[in-house]
């Protein structure tokens, strides 16, 4: 194998570390609707309430956001060491990282206002938002492996 690139020999491991946030990602990305449209169910105030104000914390605390740093920066890691910045199929693939990351950024802002008692949204919107992470994922392994 050819070890060009700053990275060199750790090329391998700081990819293997990028898809396994990555997953750890797309894990909570999946997690988090789900647990909108469950939260949804009870009432404003309730016991129940207050736990899916939790769960929905300790989520974005202990995987949403740091799996999202660590993909970032590995990830950007990976690109430079490989210089794919002139590559069409690297301009798709942040493109749909960057949707992926605004999601995130929505999520977390919804868990804010389901906390605050604020329903917006119906759980069947909050179903068709689960589907999301999935498509753009599909689109992503797609891009890195098949480089249309």
């Amino acid at each position: 194998m050819d070890w060009t690139g700053f990275l060199g020999a750790t090329m391998l491991w700081v990819k293997a570390a990028h898809i396994i946030f990555v997953i750890f990602f797309i894990a909570g990305l999946f997690m988090m609707p789900r647990f909108f449209v469950y939260h949804h169910q009870c009432p404003v105030g309730s016991e129940e309430d207050k736990k899916w104000i939790e769960r929905e914390d300790r989520l974005r605390r202990i995987i949403l956001n740091p799996s999202i740093i660590l993909v970032w920066v590995l990830g950007l890691m990976l690109a430079f060491n490989g210089d794919y910045w002139r590559e069409g199929w690297f301009h798709a693939k942040i493109f749909f990282v960057l949707l992926l990351s605004a999601y995130h950024g929505w999520a977390v802002g919804y868990a804010k206002k389901l906390a605050k008692g604020e329903r917006r949204l119906s759980e069947k919107q909050l179903r068709l938002l689960n589907e999301i992470p999935g498509i753009a994922a599909a689109i992503i392994v797609i891009l890195v492996v098949v480089r249309p």
